[in-house]
């Protein structure tokens, strides 16, 4: 009787954790969206002043400020190259949280190399309910998988425990072929 309530307790709390994954990823998209749109204004930026000054892309105009013979223009290019790298990851990133499923969002978000932007996340993040299907459906699932996870080794010792007495007692069957 004990077992089945921690059973049960354990499955609550874990439904609870995973009920805030989708709430978690809408907040993330929130935070991606506005960092994107941000470094997106920076880097149209950057191609307005190449084409004002006849570079034929944003690029070689980086390029050839890398050439430059003084250092805080060399370091303002090396800062460039760096907002582009960044702005084409935002822009794969953006593009998994407008099309991909929640699985492929979370793959993403709980990256360890995302872990900074995860961080800043949780900093505004209130847990709720998600309000739509796929998000409810994937906290069940994960909530069940979770709780399995826990119980598993606890119901396999159980079991061991259980077949150790009746092969003392000489009650236990002999194994199936």
């Amino acid at each position: 009787m004990i077992g089945r309530l921690i059973d049960k307790l354990i499955f609550g709390v874990a439904l609870i954790v995973a009920l805030q994954v989708p709430q978690l990823a809408d907040h993330y998209q929130q935070f991606l969206s506005g960092l994107y749109e941000s470094t997106k204004w920076q880097v149209e930026g950057y191609e307005a002043t190449a084409k004002h000054h006849e570079y034929p892309t944003v690029i070689a105009m980086i390029d050839h400020h890398l050439q430059n013979d003084v250092l805080s223009v060399r370091t303002d290019a090396e800062q460039k190259l760096a907002t582009l790298d960044i702005f084409e990851q935002l822009k794969a990133g953006v593009e998994i949280f407008k099309n991909g499923n929640l699985i492929s969002k979370s793959l993403y978000m709980f990256s360890p190399s995302r872990y900074g932007y995860l961080e800043k996340t949780l900093d505004n993040f209130t847990p709720g309910i998600p309000l739509t299907f796929d998000g409810i459906a994937f906290g069940v699932i994960l909530g069940l998988f979770i709780n399995f996870l826990i119980t598993l080794p606890f119901a396999f010792l159980g079991r061991l425990i259980k077949l150790n007495k009746q092969r003392q007692s000489g009650t236990a069957s002999p194994p199936l072929l």
